[in-house]
């Protein structure tokens, strides 16, 4: 039955779109091609009468979402972090979406918690308050734990989310192999991928233990940042459906009034948030994808708190070596040095002309450093970037995009705190950093110290490997046999060196 279910969800869905206003807008936005033009609103307007109304007061493609319910407004919230596959204007409506749903009743949050952890809440809980959010996939109440007194946050999933849920990744995957179909030019933006990750997304966040253990890696990786702290995971009160946190008690980071009337300095607070994002983007490949304002709060003693743990982002090794050159370069106004890495690491076609690529590059950074520095904007060039090797060729990079995307709302973070603040100057300081950490000669030992430890694991299983290698190559060859010995000999001597060398290597802490 799932292609009927498919289909019948798709015309909802496609009702709702035109009968909201949505439908022409997100195609302008996309710049779709005429032939899904065509067949989406000759599919979608026999049934508008079907679809849902919305909110009249909301922008067209938040109201569509905000009607077909939490799983496309999980979705809109996905897609405000792919300008490269909504077009910006789409993107933007989408980043303000109302993250506020109607609460579902606290008896029934109750028993959950009774289920899940298989306690009365009144034994867990001696204080459970009524819901303060409800989101799309979960609300949160204040509670106070009975065995300690200490006040904390219980966040629990939405009844029935994930049947909801995987109802409609399902018509999302089927909807996405159709705009591959009808739209071969889509498949750069790789449609089925984008719902992969969001169907990534949304398995994390349906599953509170998930959450639970990305606060605790982050809690690890972050320890020792200054003036940053997390709240606590409270893994005995933590499920899959519930999970349980310290209370973060503080100023919203949004209120500058309040800020202000508790003394704090803003100016210091704006920088702090962008060189803890750049400092975990780059330092650790892990960073919270979804630090806009209302995540963060500033504790009384000026720290700054982070919360909300559904979307993370990760980058690899290279990926982020690769990211701080490219900043670096453009700090540097090192044009050709930018365009070799995006070769080097093959975003761009080889058979593209690396000078015409840094050309263009320079006609994207000149002009914003000629800008004065309270207007020199990070994200910007970032946008602009994308926008030059998406002419080249470059294919779509999620890990890139949703760093992008962080960086966006980051910089508007602190901006809001400070509007004269100078994004380069404080990013510089952790870029440099990164780079001659991770790109000098210690990083270079430190990469062969690396690959001489995994050659040493397989140290006594090395000798094996090497004579089954030249066994199985002698054998293709008449002449082999008599040059068995002597290849054996030399692999035995390579293995060995390479042995000695892991172990030297592995002896340099």
């Amino acid at each position: 039955m799932r292609g009927p279910h498919n289909i019948i969800r798709l015309i909802r869905t496609g009702a709702t779109l035109e009968r909201t206003g949505a439908m022409g807008f997100i195609l302008d936005a996309m710049e779709a091609p005429r032939a899904l033009r065509v067949v989406a609103r000759a599919m979608a307007w026999p049934f508008h009468w079907l679809g849902e109304a919305g909110d009249p007061s909301m922008p067209p493609a938040p109201r569509a979402l905000n009607a077909l319910g939490p799983a496309y407004i999980k979705f809109g919230q996905i897609l405000s972090t792919r300008p490269d596959v909504v077009g910006a204007e789409v993107a933007q409506q989408l980043r303000v979406l109302q993250d506020k749903l109607p609460p579902f009743d606290t008896a029934i949050a109750k028993q959950m918690i009774h289920d899940e952890l298989g306690q009365p809440v009144e034994e867990i809980y001696s204080e459970f308050s009524e819901p303060l959010a409800a989101a799309s996939i979960a609300q949160v109440h204040k509670a106070r734990l009975s065995e300690t007194g200490e006040q904390v946050a219980v966040k629990v999933l939405r009844p029935n989310i994930e049947r909801a849920f995987r109802r409609d990744i399902d018509a999302f995957y089927f909807a996405a192999r159709m705009i591959e179909l009808l739209s071969p030019s889509s498949r750069r933006l790789r449609p089925t991928d984008v719902i992969a990750h969001f169907e990534g997304v949304v398995t994390g966040e349906l599953d509170l233990r998930l959450e639970s253990s990305a606060a605790s890696e982050f809690a690890d990786n972050t320890k020792n940042d200054q003036g940053f702290t997390l709240p606590q995971v409270k893994w005995a009160y933590s499920g899959r459906r519930v999970m349980t946190m310290g209370w973060a008690e503080g100023e919203p980071l949004g209120d500058n009034a309040a800020l202000d009337a508790a003394g704090h300095d803003r100016s210091a607070l704006g920088a702090r948030v962008l060189q803890l994002f750049l400092s975990h983007a780059l330092r650790d490949g892990y960073f919270h994808a979804d630090m806009h304002q209302g995540n963060l709060k500033v504790a009384p003693n000026g720290d700054i708190i982070a919360y909300d743990f559904g979307i993370m982002g990760h980058i690899d090794e290279y990926t982020r070596r690769v990211y701080a050159e490219i900043l670096y370069g453009f700090i540097q106004k090192d044009y050709y040095r930018v365009a070799k890495v995006h070769f080097e690491a093959g975003y761009v076609p080889a058979d593209r002309d690396v000078d015409e690529f840094a050309r263009a590059l320079r006609a994207v950074g000149e002009p914003i450093f000629g800008m004065d520095a309270t207007r020199i904007s990070m994200a910007k060039l970032l946008a602009y970037l994308f926008e030059v090797t998406e002419r080249f060729g470059m294919e779509t990079r999620t890990e890139l995009i949703l760093l992008q995307r962080t960086m966006v709302v980051v910089e508007g973070v602190a901006r809001s705190l400070d509007p004269h603040i100078n994004i380069w100057e404080v990013a510089r300081p952790v870029v440099e950093d990164y780079i001659k950490s991770n790109l000098g000669p210690k990083a270079m030992l430190r990469d062969l110290k690396k690959t001489a430890a995994v050659l040493g694991r397989f140290g006594p299983r090395l000798p094996n490997l090497v004579e089954n290698a030249l066994t199985a190559q002698a054998n293709s060859r008449p002449e082999a046999p008599k040059r068995r010995k002597r290849d054996l000999l030399y692999g035995a001597v390579i293995g060995g060196g390479l042995v000695g060398l892991g172990v030297f290597l592995s002896s340099l802490h």
